[in-house]
């Protein structure tokens, strides 16, 4: 790889996705890292950290730094960043790379500033910060430079974000704290409620990815799942129905639901015109959710499309405006016009 490239950094709760100029995606790995609690050292980062979880001793404990879309641990974040940029461009740069960061879009001053101060401090020579949903908008391949309304709803690991977008900017949006984690929470708090049975986080993505729906009117599928008994504390199986999955999910889904109709009230009405012409564009790992699509399109009237490659939107978005982004800085707008120019 070219020694000091510019980058792009999808720096999500549950994955880290990095798109190298010129090169496209070149690393997409989990934002975990094992820590040794007595020595403050790092044992590991990425997959194989997160083949750690819950299988390690007293002394190193496998944490994700990021919550909700934002820095829970400066520190390990920051060390995190570097180990996923010296492995994108190289730990001898030539010159700091310049790298764009997204963010949730309604995250504060303070959070944005944490991100952008360990981008810094990992070894950037200039950092850019970019709203979820517009690097998502751009990795989907829409236009967000014209006068129309698009409607974008990027579900992540931590956070999902809801926006209507138009000349480049955001004209509504909303973010809750719901999303591919609290997915899988709900599912192992239903599973220790109606069951008695105590799961891991790996077993309750399992569930959602294999038999997960949000589709009340789904086929039935089942999975034998492995856990504890709260009880005995041994070893049990059971099967478990994506019915019961459902179930589990349903809060979470109708809040993702609310908040799709709350940012179509708050557009105005010559955008929401659009929307309606021109569809809902999902993106996120959480946007694979089996039918969480036409969930949105029932209870909207609104076609609800996902985006050809959902969990690389917002890194290939964010990449292409580091990708695109002048020397002179010439400003965010002009960028993109850029983008979509060169597309076209």
């Amino acid at each position: 790889m070219l020694l000091g490239n510019d980058i792009g950094i999808d720096l999500g709760t549950a994955s880290v996705i990095v798109y190298s100029k010129g090169e496209g995606i070149v690393l997409q790995e989990p934002s975990v890292v094992a820590v040794d609690e007595n020595k403050r050292s790092i044992v590991a980062v990425g997959e194989e950290a997160r083949r750690m979880l819950g299988k390690t001793p007293a002394n190193i404990v496998a944490i994700r730094p990021l919550r909700d879309g934002v820095i829970s641990d400066f520190e390990v974040t920051e060390r995190m960043i570097r180990y996923f940029i010296d492995k994108s461009v190289g730990s001898n740069w030539f010159k700091k790379p310049r790298i764009a960061v997204c963010v949730p879009s309604r995250i504060t001053e303070v959070e944005k500033r944490a991100v952008q101060d360990s981008t810094k401090n990992a070894g950037a020579g200039q950092v850019f910060i970019i709203e979820e949903p517009i690097a998502a908008a751009i990795g989907a391949g829409l236009d967000i430079t014209r006068p129309c309304g698009s409607m974008v709803v990027d579900i992540g690991g931590g956070t999902t974000d809801v926006a209507v977008i138009s000349l480049g900017g955001i004209v509504a949006s909303t973010s809750l704290k719901i999303a591919g984690d609290k997915f899988d929470d709900a599912i192992v708090r239903y599973m220790r409620r109606n069951h008695n049975m105590l799961i891991g986080e790996r077993t309750a993505e399992n569930l959602k990815i294999i038999i997960g729906t949000a589709d009340k009117k789904a086929p039935v599928n089942t999975l034998e799942v492995r856990g504890r008994n709260i009880t005995s504390g041994l070893p049990m199986t059971l099967e478990i129905s994506s019915t019961e999955i459902n179930e589990a999910l349903n809060e979470s889904v109708t809040a993702i639901v609310d908040a799709v109709r709350y940012v179509l009230e708050q557009t105005p009405p010559e955008l929401a015109g659009d929307v309606s012409d021109r569809g809902i564009v999902l993106t996120g790992g959480g946007s694979l959710l089996s039918g969480l699509n036409k969930v949105i399109e029932e209870e909207t009237g609104i076609k609800c499309i996902i985006a050809d490659d959902p969990v690389s939107c917002v890194a290939v978005g964010t990449g292409k405006y580091i990708e695109y982004q002048a020397i002179d800085d010439t400003g965010f707008f002009a960028n993109i016009k850029k983008i979509f120019s060169r597309n076209n």
